[in-house]
């Protein structure tokens, strides 16, 4: 399984045969790969779009990403489907006895409405519910954009099970919008939002 070897890899076994007439003395065996950076592989984080995906994530020892799409739906909303992924991944990285304790990040598109700008692109957004869809012949379910006056974004914010079971919370923002833009939307969500929902 190429995940598994590039795990095997990056943790520091060896895997290339080294040159028979090398510039400089080689250790015996095979060569790691270098520089080596001890933790690595502790460091690895892997999108998982399912349940059933955050737990071979689990088995395997790397950390979970989960993004604003997850490739199937149970007909619940998307913040609690994603929250019982989460719960999933949890349990079988217990199960699968893992010393550490790993990490898990989710991703949301958050869009203060705090300029008359801000209303214009994202004014239509505050109506935005979870979306079901089909992607490779699959359901699929897409989270929605939070998008309203700062209020209601830390209470819609504050009851979405997902955010609060994660560690980290990955903001999602329109790169086509510039640099500057999206430099504004951070700006909003750290100085209006996160303050009152306790995020650091």
């Amino acid at each position: 399984m190429p995940t598994a070897r590039f795990l095997e890899v990056i943790g520091g076994e060896g895997f290339a045969e080294p040159s028979p007439r090398p510039m400089f003395p080689n250790p015996p065996g095979l060569l790691r790969v270098e520089p080596y950076s001890p933790g690595l592989r502790e460091r690895i984080w892997w999108g998982a779009g399912t349940r059933a995906t955050a737990e071979w994530t689990a088995r395997q020892g790397m950390n979970l990403m989960s993004s604003t799409l997850l490739t199937e739906d149970t007909g619940v909303p998307f913040h609690q489907l994603q929250a019982e992924q989460i719960q999933r991944f949890r349990d079988t990285w217990a199960e699968a006895g893992h010393a550490r304790t790993p990490r898990v990040s989710v991703s949301r598109s958050v869009f203060p409405l705090v300029s008359e700008l801000d209303f214009r692109y994202f004014g239509l957004e505050t109506r935005s519910t979870d979306q079901v869809g089909h992607i490779d012949g699959g359901v699929a379910r897409f989270g929605k954009t939070y998008a309203g006056e700062p209020e209601q974004l830390v209470k819609e914010l504050g009851e979405d099970e997902a955010v609060a079971a994660a560690d980290t919370l990955l903001l999602t923002v329109p790169n086509q919008l510039g640099v500057d833009y999206n430099a504004h939307v951070l700006e909003s969500v750290l100085r209006y939002v996160a303050p009152e929902l306790g995020w650091r």
